[in-house]
């Protein structure tokens, strides 16, 4: 007769008594978090605002895949890491380092860590957003900008930088668009009906943009935007 022993697993939250959760659990948690990663970098970070106006810039240009989304991604990357930078440092110092010390609670790192975060959120979160997800979410009025929550701010912040964005690509077109009217109106007072006006346009948008060094001045434009 041959019985079979299924092994027995156990989950420990804590390694020993005493001591904070286990490695396992530690592991756990670092791939949750691994995972909500790239949609918080996306989301509560100034790569929001700058990937929709780069997306914006592409289409007024009027070149499909050029530059390619990696490129837009990675500029738009590399921009917001050069913003957040004094943020990431400020938590850092504050939260992270006396954590990894064992000089402060988990809980006392998240407070900490808050108030910096709070504010960079502050300066780009619009107070009409902030009110309504207050509404939605039935929480008393805050007294000052520092008691604002950071579940109610996240989304406000959100919802700020996505109008700000396409305030931003709406005015980018427009020089863009004027060029695109002029060349299909002249190619169908010539007789140009066969000739699609966007092949014609898009060499003198893109000359256009080449000659006033035009990825200067919107990059240069866009990142005096956070300041």
């Amino acid at each position: 007769m041959i019985a079979l022993l299924a092994p027995q697993i156990s989950l420990s939250l804590n390694g020993k008594p005493g001591e904070g959760v286990s490695v396992s659990l530690q592991i756990i948690l670092l791939l949750t978090a691994l995972t909500l990663l790239p949609a918080v970098i996306m989301s509560v970070t100034p790569f929001l605002r700058i990937i929709i106006v780069l997306h914006f810039l592409r289409q007024a240009l009027g070149t499909q895949t050029a530059p390619s989304n990696q490129v837009l991604i990675g500029l738009a990357l590399f921009l917001s890491l050069l913003l957040i930078q004094p943020v990431v440092s400020d938590v850092y110092t504050k939260a992270w380092e006396p954590l990894s010390k064992g000089d402060m609670s988990a809980t006392d790192a998240w407070n900490a860590a808050s108030p910096p975060i709070r504010n960079f959120l502050l300066k780009y979160a619009r107070e009409k957003d902030i009110r309504l997800f207050v509404e939605l979410a039935h929480r008393p009025r805050p007294a000052k900008p520092g008691d604002v929550e950071l579940d109610v701010l996240l989304p406000a912040y959100v919802l700020s930088e996505l109008k700000t964005g396409f305030q931003i690509g709406a005015v980018l077109f427009l020089p863009f668009l004027v060029i695109d009217i002029v060349v299909a109106s002249v190619t169908l007072s010539v007789g140009m009906v066969q000739l699609p006006p966007v092949m014609v346009s898009a060499p003198f948008k893109i000359l256009l943009f080449v000659l006033v060094d035009g990825w200067n001045l919107v990059i240069g434009s866009l990142m005096k935007s956070f300041y």
